[in-house]
């Protein structure tokens, strides 16, 4: 049989225009695919940020979807529901208060909803800024969720993997000034080892690389950094005056001048004494910065966000010396004799 000129012409059409949906199909059934497998994995795989979500009964896949794109634990509720009937969990995914972040995938999460991973008797503590790790390890004992000398075993001697704990050798109190002062909330039965990690995550998401790059900008190093902003913590009681009193510190830094603050001193007494002695500002330590010149060797406290960033920052200023006065404000001053003035109150 044979076709005319114009029926070959129409059949190639045809073929051509069947080839070109036959390759947008493949591109839109690849495109798809692509984006579903990106829609199911992590919303941000660097952020451990806990989150805890309450999964109600009852609840549909629809429902449970909602609630974790409204928590933003997922990228895409339908890929999560697709994903969930491709795993077959529709139905098997339980109730109840979970704890997430969200560095995990979509199948992830599914994984510890069919577990029914929930929170039980979950409980909060609160670290308060300036807290040092001997009273972080008090309250978490007098609250019953730690063994006190584990829990100090671990803080000199764990295995914790992080960048601000590069080159800092495992020891006595060697985490001190990096469990993030914050509000708290775990499992109660939560090992030692899960409630430092948690802090210490905490301090990982606060301490950012551009603190990271100022510190090199500072020619500083982390552990310098958290050892000024320590005692910026102990010695301000205005966040207003943190920046102050850290660019009076930097001054004397530069000057190579004694820091003198009486913060390192109550650091080593183990108390916090109102007023030092002669023979407390004279004792024989490498923390006495009445006595060695410089930071401390290691941090004296665990500083808030506002000290970081005072430390990081400080203000410019002509200020060499402060003292605080009956309200708890500074006064500061430029001279040794101005000092002497407002320490007469004069």
């Amino acid at each position: 049989m044979k076709y005319s000129t114009a029926e070959k012409t129409f059949s190639r059409k045809i073929l051509r225009l069947m080839s070109t949906i036959v390759a947008f199909a493949v591109i839109l059934g690849i495109g798809g695919i692509l984006y579903y497998y990106q829609s199911i994995g992590p919303v941000n795989a660097q952020n451990q940020d806990v989150v805890v979500i309450e999964i109600p009964k009852g609840a549909s896949t629809l429902k449970i979807a909602q609630i974790l794109k409204e928590n933003h634990l997922i990228k895409n509720d339908l890929s999560f529901r697709i994903l969930s009937k491709l795993s077959k969990a529709e139905g098997k995914m339980q109730a109840g208060r979970y704890q997430m972040n969200r560095g995990m995938d979509a199948a992830s999460i599914i994984d510890n909803l069919i577990e029914g991973s929930v929170l039980r008797d979950a409980a909060k503590f609160t670290i308060p800024e300036g807290f040092e790790l001997r009273q972080i390890a008090d309250r978490l004992e007098n609250l019953g969720l730690i063994n006190r000398e584990k829990f100090m075993d671990l803080a000199n001697n764990g295995d914790f993997q992080y960048k601000f704990l590069e080159g800092i050798p495992k020891g006595v109190n060697r985490l001190e000034g990096f469990l993030f002062p914050d509000t708290y909330e775990i499992s109660k039965g939560a090992t030692e080892e899960e409630i430092l990690t948690k802090m210490l995550d905490r301090f990982d998401a606060v301490f950012t690389e551009d603190d990271y790059k100022r510190a090199e900008e500072l020619n500083m190093t982390v552990q310098e950094v958290i050892t000024l902003a320590s005692i910026v913590e102990r010695e301000a009681q205005l966040e207003k005056e943190r920046p102050i009193i850290s660019g009076i510190f930097h001054n004397r830094l530069n000057r190579g001048m004694l820091l003198q603050s009486c913060a390192t001193v109550q650091y080593v007494l183990g108390e916090r004494k109102v007023n030092l002695s002669l023979k407390d500002i004279n004792i024989d330590s490498p923390y006495n910065t009445y006595k060695n010149i410089g930071l401390p060797p290691a941090p004296i406290a665990s500083p808030g966000k506002a000290s970081l960033e005072a430390a990081l920052y400080p203000s410019k200023t002509d200020f060499y010396y402060f003292v605080v006065k009956s309200d708890g404000e500074h006064s500061f001053s430029k001279t040794y004799e101005e000092h002497l003035k407002a320490k007469n109150g004069n």
